[in-house]
């Protein structure tokens, strides 16, 4: 299966201070040598804790976050040393749905503008074609032409992730990275999110990263799951193994703290 993208020996690290009279420093290690490669057509899953290095490896891949070392490829691409119209295009093939659907967006601009904006950053058609692809797309993410007049404030949060969903896939990537997509979510509508996420991806051919620290959600959209704690990559291998035989006692209790008791506690 062709790998889409391959990051190798990630590291990223922050200095923390702390103290009043006397100031002491720390060095955080976000991202500790972590590689991970992700195979075109399929959703790998990122799990782990808060403050386990999941969403800076998110940002890290899309260079939101620069980091102290470390390859990221994406088709054959450095994305390390790019830049202008070359990093310009290679991002319009990874995007990004971000957690919070009441943060990321513009509550001064109305649905339609919204998506239209990466299409004009992009120079992609023109106004007419734009609108035709901006009312295709909203209603494949379960809205309606009538919503693309309407801000952000109307809508409830799981309508607004489905606007984020719409942004991201306008531009018709081929890597959607999702930094906890349903997290800020109720449980009822999460499932909803998922299920229009594997339908899009089945449509579209897309390729996931999901980061998450829900190991249920884990079990019904990943094909892959890469455990982290810490910044360091504790674990990795197919779900269905993973979950059936965890190798880490960390990954054991991820599990084990799944309600239902998926697995228990030894």
């Amino acid at each position: 299966m062709e790998v889409l993208l391959e990051a190798k020996n990630l590291s990223k690290n922050y200095v923390k201070t702390s103290g009043f009279f006397t100031r002491t420093q720390s060095v955080i290690k976000a991202l500790d040598n972590i590689s991970i490669s992700i195979k075109k057509g399929i959703t790998l899953a990122v799990v782990g804790e808060s403050g386990s290095g999941k969403s800076t490896l998110a940002k890290s891949l899309i260079r939101l976050i620069e980091l102290d070392k470390g390859l990221i490829t994406f088709k054959n691409k450095n994305l390390r040393i790019i830049d202008g119209d070359v990093l310009k295009n290679t991002r319009k093939n990874i995007q990004m749905i971000f957690q919070d659907p009441y943060a990321s967006l513009n509550p001064r601009m109305k649905i339609a503008k919204i998506m239209e904006e990466p299409l004009i950053i992009h120079g992609l058609g023109d106004s007419s074609s734009q609108y035709l692809k901006i009312v295709n797309m909203i209603k494949k993410v379960g809205l309606t032409e009538d919503d693309l007049s309407k801000y952000p404030h109307q809508f409830s949060g799981g309508q607004r992730q489905r606007i984020g969903i719409a942004r991201a896939l306008i531009l018709e990537p081929e890597l959607v990275i999702c930094d906890e997509p349903v997290s800020a979510l109720d449980v009822s509508v999460q499932a909803q999110i998922i299920q229009l996420l594997k339908s899009l991806q089945k449509e579209f051919g897309l390729t996931y990263l999901f980061i998450t620290h829900d190991l249920r959600i884990v079990r019904h959209i990943a094909n892959e799951v890469v455990v982290m704690k810490n910044g360091k990559l504790i674990e990795q291998g197919k779900t269905d193994i993973i979950f059936s035989n965890p190798k880490t006692n960390y990954t054991k209790e991820l599990l084990a703290s799944i309600p239902g008791n998926l697995l228990k506690r030894k």
